[in-house]
């Protein structure tokens, strides 16, 4: 059944198979989501760049500029969530998506299903965490220089504003919250992305990895965001 509430969300569109974009947009329209189309890069980032977004579901393989490249360029100005699209399946795919600044991976072909839960986890986190929805309290987590301002979405380091993606901030401000406490890599997962984890190794390693490059001085001995061998993940309590 579509969402009344879903009619302010917009979600862009990309994949230069025209039907693929097609179906994508109806499954979207039939839960009540606005959706623009586009079907290269280029093409999205000059929508991305005009139309206020919630999410975008790109395709890697386009002409004139590819969906990494596309990314790219999204993510200097935007922190909205992205969902990769390929029709490729290996770990160095996904793992590149999520490294140039994707937030979740599918490959092709999937369920509706599947991708409509992915979408609305992605909306649910961006909402909570993000700029739609403003939370007028004063919640503010900190552990020495690092202070999270749940209010303001804003996070700082020794008075240097970081920008993160909304599941970096979705992970660090949970570990944050609960510093000191050690959280497996499954945990994480369960919590950031409020789904079960399934084989979630590389896609929770390679966001803890862009947090710890954006938030340390020397992300290979990190001050803050700390590995424990054979458990899990940490925030340190200063």
């Amino acid at each position: 059944m579509p969402n009344d509430s879903n009619d302010k969300i917009n979600i862009l569109v990309v994949d230069d198979d025209r039907e693929i974009a097609q179906a994508i947009e109806i499954y979207l329209k039939n839960e009540g989501y606005n959706v623009f189309k586009a079907y290269d890069g280029l093409e999205a980032v000059d929508i991305a760049g005009k139309e206020e977004l919630h999410l975008i579901i790109m395709d890697i393989m386009m002409p004139r500029m590819d969906g990494m490249q596309a990314t790219m360029r999204i993510r200097e100005e935007k922190n909205i969530p992205i969902i990769m699209l390929s029709a490729r399946s290996e770990d160095y795919d996904k793992i590149t998506g999520l490294n140039v600044g994707a937030d979740d991976y599918i490959t092709k072909p999937f369920s509706p299903l599947e991708l409509i839960a992915r979408v609305k986890s992605q909306i649910r986190r961006y909402t909570n965490l993000g700029s739609i929805a403003k939370d007028s309290g004063k919640d503010v987590y900190q552990t020495g220089g690092l202070v999270i301002d749940d209010s303001l979405r804003q996070v700082t380091v020794d008075g240097e504003e970081v920008r993160l993606t909304p599941t970096e901030y979705g992970i660090l401000k949970f570990l944050t919250k609960n510093a000191g406490r050690v959280f497996s890599i499954g945990q994480i997962y369960e919590k950031v992305w409020d789904e079960p984890a399934f084989n979630p190794e590389n896609t929770v390693a390679v966001h803890i990895r862009r947090i710890r490059e954006k938030i340390e001085i020397d992300p290979k001995n990190p001050r803050y965001l700390k590995v424990v061998w054979g458990v899990g993940y940490k925030v340190e309590k200063h």
